[in-house]
C-alpha cells in the first residue's frame, strides 16, 4: 500500500515547521514546501495523502494551486489554512472541491481531525479507483456479444429472455455467460452484479 503523506504548502516557515511537528507527533508522515511551485516541481500523480495549503502566498496563491492541480486530475484532498480576512476565499475554494478549511490560529486537534478525515477520504478514493481500473481491465477482455449478454444479465434478465432479445439460443447465452464470469474473475451472477454495484457505489468523491 502506498504511504500517505501530509503535504504542507505555506510560505511561512514557522507555520510549516509547526504543522510538520504536529502531524509527526501522532505518527503521520509530513513533507513541507515553501511555495506552490516548489510543490508542483515534485508532485506526482500517484502521490497519496492530503494537502494542507495556505490561502495567501506570494507568486501563486493556494486557490491558484488548487486550480492547477485540478486541471492535472489531482485527487488529493485539500485542507486550506486561512486568516480571518481570507474566509470567503476559503469557502469558494471548498465549492471548487476542497474538503475543509482551518482558520488561523488553528487548534491542533481541530487540524488533526481535518487531516484524518482527509486521509480517510483519500484512501476511499484510491480504493474506488483501483476497483474501477480492475473492472475496466476485465471488460476490455469481453467480445461485443459478451458485452451484450453481460448488460442484460446485470439488468436481471434470464437466459431465455436474453436469447429472445438477441435472437440466439439459450445454450449460446449460457456459453457467453460462462465466458463473462471467467473474464470478470467471478464465480456467479450474484458476484458479477455485486462487482458492478460496488464499483458504482464507490465512485470517488472529488
Amino acid at each position: 500500500m502506498v504511504e500517505q503523506s501530509i503535504f504542507v504548502v505555506d510560505d511561512d516557515e514557522a507555520v510549516r515547521d509547526s504543522i510538520k511537528e504536529l502531524v509527526e507527533s501522532v505518527g503521520l508522515h509530513a513533507q513541507t514546501f515553501e511555495s506552490a511551485q516548489a510543490f508542483l516541481d515534485v508532485y506526482s500523480a500517484d502521490a497519496a495523502g492530503c494537502l494542507v495549503l495556505d490561502v495567501r502566498m506570494s507568486h501563486m496563491s493556494g486557490p491558484a494551486l488548487q486550480t492547477r492541480l485540478k486541471a492535472q486530475g489531482c485527487s488529493l484532498p485539500i485542507i486550506f489554512i486561512t486568516g480571518h480576512g481570507d474566509i470567503d476565499t476559503a469557502v469558494e475554494a471548498m465549492k471548487a472541491g476542497a474538503v475543509d478549511f482551518v482558520q488561523k490560529p488553528y487548534h491542533e486537534q481541530n487540524l488533526l481531525d481535518c487531516i484524518n478525515k482527509a486521509l480517510e477520504l483519500d484512501a476511499q478514493n484510491r480504493d474506488a479507483d483501483r476497483k474501477q481500473q480492475s473492472l475496466e481491465e476485465h471488460l476490455a477482455k469481453l467480445t461485443e456479444r459478451e458485452h451484450e449478454v453481460m448488460d442484460l444479465l446485470v439488468q436481471g434478465l434470464a437466459n431465455k429472455a436474453i436469447a429472445q432479445r438477441l435472437s440466439i439460443s439459450p445454450r449460446t447465452v449460457e456459453v457467453h455467460r460462462q465466458h463473462v464470469l471467467e473474464k470478470c474473475s467471478v464465480k456467479s451472477l450474484a458476484q458479477l452484479v455485486s462487482l458492478f454495484n460496488h464499483t458504482a457505489d464507490d465512485t470517488p468523491l472529488r
